[in-house]
Protein backbone atom coordinates (compact mmCIF):
# COMPACT_ATOMS: atom_id res chain seq x y z
CA UNK A 1 0.00 0.00 0.00
CA UNK A 2 0.93 3.64 -0.84
CA UNK A 3 2.09 5.66 1.87
CA UNK A 4 0.77 9.46 2.35
CA UNK A 5 2.99 12.72 2.65
CA UNK A 6 2.28 15.97 3.74
CA UNK A 7 0.78 18.08 0.42
CA UNK A 8 -1.19 15.20 -0.80
CA UNK A 9 -5.04 15.69 -2.31
CA UNK A 10 -7.16 13.25 -0.48
CA UNK A 11 -11.19 13.18 -0.87
CA UNK A 12 -14.20 12.60 1.76
CA UNK A 13 -17.13 10.71 0.64
CA UNK A 14 -20.42 9.48 2.02
CA UNK A 15 -21.04 5.91 0.76
CA UNK A 16 -23.34 5.48 3.94
CA UNK A 17 -24.99 7.30 6.08
CA UNK A 18 -24.45 11.75 6.40
CA UNK A 19 -21.88 12.78 8.81
CA UNK A 20 -22.90 15.74 11.54
CA UNK A 21 -21.67 18.89 9.63
CA UNK A 22 -19.96 20.64 12.80
CA UNK A 23 -18.62 16.64 13.35
CA UNK A 24 -17.28 16.58 9.70
CA UNK A 25 -15.66 19.64 10.03
CA UNK A 26 -13.66 18.60 12.83
CA UNK A 27 -12.60 15.51 11.03
CA UNK A 28 -11.55 17.30 8.24
CA UNK A 29 -9.39 20.20 10.34
CA UNK A 30 -7.86 16.69 11.76
CA UNK A 31 -6.88 16.02 8.54
CA UNK A 32 -5.08 19.54 7.41
CA UNK A 33 -3.36 19.20 10.51
CA UNK A 34 -1.63 15.89 8.80
CA UNK A 35 -0.80 18.47 6.14
CA UNK A 36 -3.08 16.71 3.76
CA UNK A 37 -5.07 18.81 1.31
CA UNK A 38 -9.23 18.03 1.81
CA UNK A 39 -12.05 17.92 -0.67
CA UNK A 40 -15.05 17.32 1.87
CA UNK A 41 -18.57 16.33 0.15
CA UNK A 42 -21.66 18.31 0.14
CA UNK A 43 -24.40 16.30 0.93
CA UNK A 44 -28.01 16.90 0.18
CA UNK A 45 -31.11 16.35 1.83
CA UNK A 46 -32.15 13.04 0.57
CA UNK A 47 -36.12 11.46 1.11
CA UNK A 48 -34.58 8.84 4.12
CA UNK A 49 -32.55 10.84 6.10
CA UNK A 50 -30.17 7.94 6.98
CA UNK A 51 -28.67 8.09 3.75
CA UNK A 52 -26.39 10.79 2.51
CA UNK A 53 -28.58 10.76 -1.09
CA UNK A 54 -29.81 8.62 -3.17
CA UNK A 55 -27.82 5.07 -4.03
CA UNK A 56 -26.84 6.26 -7.70
CA UNK A 57 -25.88 9.80 -6.11
CA UNK A 58 -23.78 8.02 -4.01
CA UNK A 59 -22.37 5.77 -6.03
CA UNK A 60 -21.33 8.89 -8.62
CA UNK A 61 -19.59 10.53 -5.94
CA UNK A 62 -17.54 7.68 -4.88
CA UNK A 63 -16.57 6.75 -8.75
CA UNK A 64 -16.35 10.70 -9.25
CA UNK A 65 -13.66 11.17 -6.31
CA UNK A 66 -12.05 8.35 -6.47
CA UNK A 67 -10.89 8.92 -9.81
CA UNK A 68 -9.82 12.16 -9.17
CA UNK A 69 -6.12 13.55 -8.81
CA UNK A 70 -6.35 12.22 -5.33
CA UNK A 71 -3.50 10.03 -3.36
CA UNK A 72 -6.99 8.92 -0.63
CA UNK A 73 -10.42 8.47 -0.33
CA UNK A 74 -11.54 8.92 3.03
CA UNK A 75 -15.67 7.67 3.73
CA UNK A 76 -16.31 10.36 6.19
CA UNK A 77 -18.82 7.74 7.90
CA UNK A 78 -20.65 4.50 8.23
CA UNK A 79 -24.18 4.14 9.46
CA UNK A 80 -25.99 2.15 6.82
CA UNK A 81 -26.24 2.18 2.76
CA UNK A 82 -22.75 0.99 1.13
CA UNK A 83 -24.18 -2.37 0.82
CA UNK A 84 -27.25 -0.08 -1.58
CA UNK A 85 -24.83 1.32 -3.33
CA UNK A 86 -22.34 -1.33 -4.19
CA UNK A 87 -23.75 -2.56 -7.28
CA UNK A 88 -23.29 0.71 -8.99
CA UNK A 89 -19.68 1.13 -8.68
CA UNK A 90 -17.05 0.23 -11.95
CA UNK A 91 -14.73 -1.47 -9.21
CA UNK A 92 -12.33 -2.82 -11.67
CA UNK A 93 -11.80 0.43 -13.65
CA UNK A 94 -10.84 1.99 -10.60
CA UNK A 95 -7.11 3.20 -9.91
CA UNK A 96 -4.99 2.33 -7.21
CA UNK A 97 -5.91 4.69 -4.25
CA UNK A 98 -5.55 4.47 -0.59
CA UNK A 99 -8.90 4.20 0.75
CA UNK A 100 -9.72 4.12 4.64
CA UNK A 101 -12.99 3.19 6.59
CA UNK A 102 -14.42 0.57 8.67
CA UNK A 103 -18.56 -0.27 9.99
CA UNK A 104 -20.75 -0.33 6.65
CA UNK A 105 -17.88 0.52 4.79
CA UNK A 106 -16.98 -2.90 5.15
CA UNK A 107 -18.73 -4.10 2.06
CA UNK A 108 -16.21 -1.60 -0.06
CA UNK A 109 -13.06 -3.18 1.76
CA UNK A 110 -14.54 -6.29 -0.15
CA UNK A 111 -15.13 -5.03 -3.11
CA UNK A 112 -11.61 -3.30 -3.57
CA UNK A 113 -9.45 -6.23 -1.95
CA UNK A 114 -11.44 -8.59 -4.74
CA UNK A 115 -9.87 -6.62 -7.22
CA UNK A 116 -6.90 -6.34 -5.88
CA UNK A 117 -6.24 -3.03 -4.24
CA UNK A 118 -4.94 -3.26 -0.53
CA UNK A 119 -6.80 -1.10 1.77
CA UNK A 120 -7.28 0.45 5.52
CA UNK A 121 -9.78 -0.42 7.82
CA UNK A 122 -9.88 2.27 10.13
CA UNK A 123 -12.14 4.99 12.30
CA UNK A 124 -13.20 7.74 9.98
CA UNK A 125 -13.18 12.01 10.10
CA UNK A 126 -16.87 12.35 10.49
CA UNK A 127 -17.41 9.99 13.35
CA UNK A 128 -16.71 10.86 16.99
CA UNK A 129 -14.62 7.77 17.11
CA UNK A 130 -12.12 9.84 15.18
CA UNK A 131 -12.36 13.24 15.85
CA UNK A 132 -12.73 12.38 19.60
CA UNK A 133 -10.03 9.86 20.17
CA UNK A 134 -6.67 11.50 19.40
CA UNK A 135 -5.16 7.85 20.07
CA UNK A 136 -7.52 6.52 17.06
CA UNK A 137 -6.54 9.98 15.26
CA UNK A 138 -2.35 9.16 15.91
CA UNK A 139 -3.24 5.35 14.94
CA UNK A 140 -4.40 6.53 11.41
CA UNK A 141 -1.96 8.54 10.89
CA UNK A 142 0.93 6.30 11.81
CA UNK A 143 -0.38 3.66 9.69
CA UNK A 144 -1.01 5.72 6.40
CA UNK A 145 1.92 7.87 7.03
CA UNK A 146 4.83 5.47 8.68
CA UNK A 147 3.72 1.99 6.97
CA UNK A 148 3.19 0.67 10.45
CA UNK A 149 4.12 -3.13 10.03
CA UNK A 150 3.30 -4.59 13.34
CA UNK A 151 1.13 -4.67 16.14
CA UNK A 152 1.33 -6.17 19.86
CA UNK A 153 -2.73 -6.49 21.66
CA UNK A 154 -5.00 -8.68 22.57
CA UNK A 155 -5.70 -11.87 24.71
CA UNK A 156 -5.03 -15.32 22.94
CA UNK A 157 -8.08 -17.63 22.79
CA UNK A 158 -6.62 -20.41 20.74
CA UNK A 159 -2.76 -20.46 20.53
CA UNK A 160 -0.84 -21.50 17.41
CA UNK A 161 0.92 -19.39 14.65
CA UNK A 162 -0.97 -18.70 11.18
CA UNK A 163 -0.16 -16.49 8.07
CA UNK A 164 -2.23 -15.26 5.37
CA UNK A 165 -4.12 -12.17 3.62
CA UNK A 166 -5.68 -10.29 6.19
CA UNK A 167 -9.66 -9.66 5.37
CA UNK A 168 -13.09 -9.75 6.92
CA UNK A 169 -14.34 -6.10 9.10
CA UNK A 170 -17.52 -6.06 10.76
CA UNK A 171 -19.24 -9.45 11.08
CA UNK A 172 -23.00 -7.71 10.53
CA UNK A 173 -21.70 -6.27 6.76
CA UNK A 174 -20.17 -9.80 6.26
CA UNK A 175 -22.73 -12.05 6.70
CA UNK A 176 -25.31 -9.43 4.56
CA UNK A 177 -23.26 -9.54 1.72
CA UNK A 178 -23.61 -13.69 1.75
CA UNK A 179 -24.78 -14.50 -1.78
CA UNK A 180 -24.24 -10.67 -3.56
CA UNK A 181 -23.79 -10.67 -7.12
CA UNK A 182 -19.66 -10.46 -6.68
CA UNK A 183 -19.38 -12.49 -2.89
CA UNK A 184 -16.63 -14.99 -2.63
CA UNK A 185 -14.99 -16.42 -0.04
CA UNK A 186 -12.29 -15.36 1.23
CA UNK A 187 -8.48 -16.37 -0.55
CA UNK A 188 -7.33 -19.99 1.25
CA UNK A 189 -5.23 -19.06 3.91
CA UNK A 190 -6.74 -16.08 5.04
CA UNK A 191 -6.83 -13.86 8.81
CA UNK A 192 -10.24 -12.86 9.39
CA UNK A 193 -10.83 -9.49 11.41
CA UNK A 194 -13.92 -9.81 12.84
CA UNK A 195 -15.23 -7.05 14.95
CA UNK A 196 -19.00 -5.44 15.77
CA UNK A 197 -21.46 -3.30 17.69
CA UNK A 198 -24.64 -3.06 19.12
CA UNK A 199 -25.04 -7.16 18.21
CA UNK A 200 -26.86 -9.01 21.31
CA UNK A 201 -25.27 -12.34 21.79
CA UNK A 202 -27.82 -14.06 19.78
CA UNK A 203 -27.65 -11.98 17.32
CA UNK A 204 -23.87 -12.29 16.68
CA UNK A 205 -24.69 -15.98 17.18
CA UNK A 206 -26.95 -15.71 14.11
CA UNK A 207 -24.32 -13.83 12.23
CA UNK A 208 -21.07 -16.05 12.69
CA UNK A 209 -23.89 -19.32 11.66
CA UNK A 210 -24.47 -17.51 8.80
CA UNK A 211 -21.07 -17.24 7.44
CA UNK A 212 -20.03 -20.85 8.97
CA UNK A 213 -23.14 -22.32 6.66
CA UNK A 214 -21.83 -20.54 3.68
CA UNK A 215 -18.41 -21.33 4.35
CA UNK A 216 -16.97 -17.99 4.40
CA UNK A 217 -14.36 -19.28 7.51
CA UNK A 218 -13.14 -22.65 5.01
CA UNK A 219 -10.40 -20.86 4.08
CA UNK A 220 -9.33 -19.04 6.91
CA UNK A 221 -5.94 -19.41 9.00
CA UNK A 222 -6.10 -17.78 11.57
CA UNK A 223 -8.87 -15.02 13.45
CA UNK A 224 -8.21 -11.78 15.15
CA UNK A 225 -11.15 -10.64 17.31
CA UNK A 226 -12.01 -6.66 17.41
CA UNK A 227 -14.14 -4.86 19.56
CA UNK A 228 -17.83 -6.10 20.39
CA UNK A 229 -19.11 -2.51 22.12
CA UNK A 230 -22.64 -2.81 23.17
CA UNK A 231 -23.05 -6.47 22.44
CA UNK A 232 -22.93 -7.68 25.76
CA UNK A 233 -20.82 -10.75 26.91
CA UNK A 234 -20.66 -12.44 23.59
CA UNK A 235 -17.26 -15.10 24.96
CA UNK A 236 -19.19 -18.13 24.83
CA UNK A 237 -20.74 -16.96 22.01
CA UNK A 238 -17.20 -16.55 19.96
CA UNK A 239 -16.01 -19.55 21.45
CA UNK A 240 -19.10 -21.92 20.98
CA UNK A 241 -18.99 -20.78 17.39
CA UNK A 242 -15.23 -20.16 16.70
CA UNK A 243 -13.01 -22.28 18.56
CA UNK A 244 -13.95 -25.69 16.75
CA UNK A 245 -12.22 -24.41 13.58
CA UNK A 246 -9.41 -25.19 14.55
CA UNK A 247 -7.41 -22.35 13.96
CA UNK A 248 -5.68 -19.53 16.20
CA UNK A 249 -7.32 -17.04 17.69
CA UNK A 250 -6.80 -14.04 19.31
CA UNK A 251 -8.86 -11.84 21.11
CA UNK A 252 -9.63 -8.11 22.69
CA UNK A 253 -7.52 -6.95 19.53
CA UNK A 254 -8.35 -3.21 20.15
CA UNK A 255 -9.84 -2.06 16.53
CA UNK A 256 -13.57 -1.56 15.19
CA UNK A 257 -15.74 0.70 17.18
CA UNK A 258 -13.39 1.34 20.44
CA UNK A 259 -11.44 3.74 22.01
CA UNK A 260 -7.50 4.17 20.39
CA UNK A 261 -8.78 1.79 17.72
CA UNK A 262 -5.74 0.31 15.70
CA UNK A 263 -5.73 0.80 11.99
CA UNK A 264 -5.73 -1.94 10.21
CA UNK A 265 -4.79 -2.69 6.51
CA UNK A 266 -6.99 -5.35 4.36
CA UNK A 267 -5.79 -6.97 0.95
CA UNK A 268 -2.05 -7.56 2.91
CA UNK A 269 -0.21 -10.74 4.11
CA UNK A 270 0.82 -11.04 7.76
CA UNK A 271 1.38 -13.64 10.32
CA UNK A 272 -0.64 -13.91 13.31
CA UNK A 273 0.91 -15.51 16.34
CA UNK A 274 -2.07 -16.04 18.79
CA UNK A 275 -0.19 -16.94 21.64
CA UNK A 276 2.20 -13.80 21.32
CA UNK A 277 -0.53 -11.28 20.63
CA UNK A 278 1.27 -9.93 17.81
CA UNK A 279 0.14 -9.40 14.23
CA UNK A 280 2.65 -8.70 11.62
CA UNK A 281 2.55 -7.96 8.09
CA UNK A 282 4.73 -10.35 5.89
Amino acid sequence: MSLLVAGDRVALVSPAGPALPARLAAGVEVLRSWGLTVTAPVVEPWSLPYLAGSDAARAAEFTTAWCSDVAAVFCVRGGYGCLRMTDLVPWKDLPPRVFVGSSDVTVLHAELNLVGQTTVFGPMPGTSDFVDDPLAQARLRAALFDGVRSWTAGVPVVPGVARGVLTGGNCALLAASVGGPRWARPVAGSLALLEDIGEEPYRLDRLLTQLLRAGWFEPVSGIVLGSWTDCGDVSSVLHDRLSGLGVPILGDFGFGHCAGSWSLPLGVEAELDASAGTLTLV
